[in-house]
């Protein structure tokens, strides 16, 4: 492989990221299905032997031919219609996307019925023929009219429906059982819509070619459907984050200011309690629990037991250890001062 033709890493380890090759079978498949599609259109236009064709088939009615099976057709044709295939093959894939952890499989549905209403629609309302029930001309291609029915949805839509089962298949042995079961579902419901006589034959060939030229061209779509992958992921993720709450404690206030408010305790948290140092009467202490110093601890008397001091001294009785006084500043005679004197 050359420097330029190498894929970068992710794309490496991602085989559905590849670049899709061109192989042989591939290309002949692609260049043959092109060709019957411009064929067919350019036999419709130019009223050819194909036109001639489906005039026969026409005129012949095949539901008046076998009506036995009419009732039977009329429900079997709904595996061509759009609404109920498109919901039952979308849950299939679905549940695909979950096991596999991957949006691809809806990614791929998504995109071949996109593609297939952008390319079917758009040849259905250019070329706007009229179906065998609304022909005006016997003979006539019926094209440029108001009709929408060149090339057939129903026989495109079964192609690209049940085929994209057979695309998303992983072991060719599955792969092989899908394409039968698709090509199945395709052809009936292409014959299907000729006995019932809502389609030309020629409508029925140009939409089993689209609907295989829809299936053509997804590989070159997968780096698309891969990058949406990513995008939509992405989204989801910041979709989730944007509705999860903010988490908030259990048990604290958000408003206010945190060192103000104080936490409330849990159902099964206990109280806790602040250590107390405990100091005894008598016991001196040289520092408390917060490491500050400490005076040893008095004794305080309260002031009723206090003993009352009067402008003639003290009325405390004598101590045996204290000198007496000769005088006192404030007696009013010397009879007081002996009598102090002699009292001690």
């Amino acid at each position: 492989m050359r420097t330029e033709d190498k894929l970068p890493a992710s794309e490496e380890r991602r085989p559905d990221l590849a670049r899709p090759r061109m192989t042989r079978t591939r290309f002949w498949l692609l260049g043959t299905t092109l060709a019957v599609y411009a064929a067919t259109v350019i036999g419709v236009l130019t009223t050819s032997w194909l036109v001639k064709l489906d005039w026969q088939i026409m005129l012949f009615r095949p539901y008046k031919q076998w009506p036995e099976f009419h009732t039977f057709l009329d429900y079997f044709v709904v595996m061509g219609q759009r609404g109920p295939t498109a919901v039952a093959v979308a849950a299939w894939l679905g549940w695909c996307c979950y096991r596999q952890r991957t949006l691809r499989p809806l990614l791929a549905l998504g995109t071949s019925l996109l593609l297939l209403n952008a390319t079917v629609g758009a040849v259905k309302i250019g070329f706007g023929r009229l179906g065998p029930h609304y022909a005006t001309t016997v003979g006539s291609n019926e094209m440029w009219g108001t009709g929408d029915i060149f090339p057939s949805g129903h026989t495109a839509n079964a192609v690209v429906t049940w085929g994209i089962l057979a695309y998303l298949a992983t072991t060719p042995v599955a792969r092989r059982v899908a394409s039968l079961i698709a090509a199945g579902f395709a052809f009936g419901v292409g014959m299907t819509t000729v006995y019932l006589g809502t389609h030309w034959l020629s409508d029925v060939v140009l939409g089993w070619a689209a609907g295989v030229l829809v299936l053509l061209a997804l590989p070159w779509l997968e780096p698309a459907m891969a990058r949406a992958e990513v995008l939509l992921l992405t989204l989801w993720r910041r979709m989730r984050e944007g509705w999860a709450p903010a988490p908030v404690p259990s048990g604290r206030t958000v408003t206010g200011t945190p060192l103000a408010t104080p936490r409330a305790a849990r159902d099964d948290e206990l109280p806790a309690r602040e250590p107390v140092a405990v100091i005894r009467p008598g016991v001196a202490t040289g520092r408390g629990p917060d490491t500050r110093p400490h005076h040893p601890v008095r004794q305080h008397t309260v002031r009723s037991e206090r003993t009352p001091v009067t402008p003639v001294g003290s009325r405390r009785p004598p101590h045996a250890d204290r000198v007496a006084r000769a005088t006192t500043p404030f007696g009013p005679s010397g009879a007081s001062r002996g009598r102090t004197a002699a009292g001690g």
